[in-house]
């Protein structure tokens, strides 16, 4: 099943310059495909947005219990941060909880996202760690899971290491597979990424937050209210998925990932939502997935004002002149 052709457009001078091709996928809380632009059956990689999915066994198997992580630290696991300083005290804490260091982290150094938090570590001369690297939570969640259940941290970053094994098992049974049936990856900080079709993620979502309002001491509904209670921590500063969930007030649980993946749920509906941009450019994120959701009735006229500013962006010259727009270009489907 497929739609017309759906597109994020940037404009110059009143004309289309670019397009950036969208599909996208909403599951209900029947697990039937309610709406849809481009194909829904898009084969992609989860990348970061399945962050949620790979935190899932920290809570079920009891290391975060074990070791009393705090809602914001729980965040963290989930994050794609965007290392500003409380992120990166966030990922210490959990690290010195497990007894674990910086230096155990393998995913690779990088520049914080936040530009003042990078431009405050250059100025004292500082140089990136894997600190700051916006995984590094989701890193140390796993060392966090290998430590409680007693096996070696060292390679816990391979496909064949208890914890990859364990995360595997816990993404397929959401997506009524099995690991060695789901297409995988290396993802960009070195751990497996595995892939399904849009339909499929977005009913991942949907039961993750049916199941987190159904049973709220689940390891789903503890990770669904560590993410909305502590919104920053998933994101940071002016960041998409941090300010969706703060402007629906927790209604709306999202996650972003590379390449232009990006997957929410609504608490309220039990509805499930996964979009991508086929070219993986990141400028067309927020106005495809603010206008899917807002198509969908899935914003209120307050919170589209609020996140108008990703709805529709500016095209800027060098000398700070708005010479142009991005700007969404589609009419979502319907089933019957």
């Amino acid at each position: 099943m497929s739609s017309a052709d759906a597109f994020i457009e940037v404009t110059r001078g009143g004309r289309v310059e670019s397009r950036h091709r969208v599909s996208a996928a909403l599951i209900d809380d029947h697990g039937r495909l309610r709406a849809w632009v481009g194909d829904p059956d898009t084969l992609t990689f989860f990348r970061s947005a399945a962050k949620p999915l790979q935190a899932l066994p920290i809570v079920a198997d009891g290391a975060a219990d074990a070791f009393e992580l705090s809602d914001a630290e729980l965040a963290v696991c989930c994050a794609s941060h965007s290392g500003e300083p409380a992120h990166v005290d966030a990922v210490c804490s959990i690290l010195s909880k497990i007894g674990c260091s910086e230096d155990d982290l393998i995913c690779g150094p990088h520049w914080p996202f936040h530009k003042p938090a990078a431009e405050a570590l250059r100025e004292r001369g500082g140089s990136p760690g894997r600190i700051h690297n916006n995984c590094s939570g989701k890193h140390a969640g796993m060392l966090a899971w290998s430590r409680h259940a007693g096996v070696d941290t060292n390679g816990y970053y391979q496909a064949d290491h208890p914890v990859q094994r364990r995360i595997c098992a816990e993404i397929a049974g959401w997506a009524g597979s099995r690991c060695e049936a789901m297409p995988v990856g290396v993802d960009g900080c070195g751990v497996p990424s595995f892939a399904q079709p849009l339909n499929v993620m977005a009913g991942i979502y949907a039961n993750i937050i049916a199941t987190a309002e159904r049973e709220p001491e689940s390891p789903a509904g503890r990770l669904t209210r560590a993410m909305t209670e502590e919104p920053y921590y998933v994101g940071g500063t002016r960041r998409l998925t941090s300010r969706l969930m703060e402007v629906t007030g927790g209604r709306l649980v999202a996650k972003f990932g590379a390449e232009a993946i990006y997957c929410l749920g609504d608490r309220d509906r039990g509805w499930g939502v996964a979009v991508k941009v086929e070219d993986g450019g990141r400028r067309a994120v927020g106005p495809a997935v603010i206008e899917f959701i807002a198509q969908m009735d899935m914003l209120t006229a307050d919170e589209l004002e609020a996140l108008e500013d990703r709805h529709t962006l500016p095209v800027r010259n060098t000398r700070d002149e708005i010479v142009g727009e991005i700007r969404s270009n589609f009419l979502v489907e319907r089933s019957a």
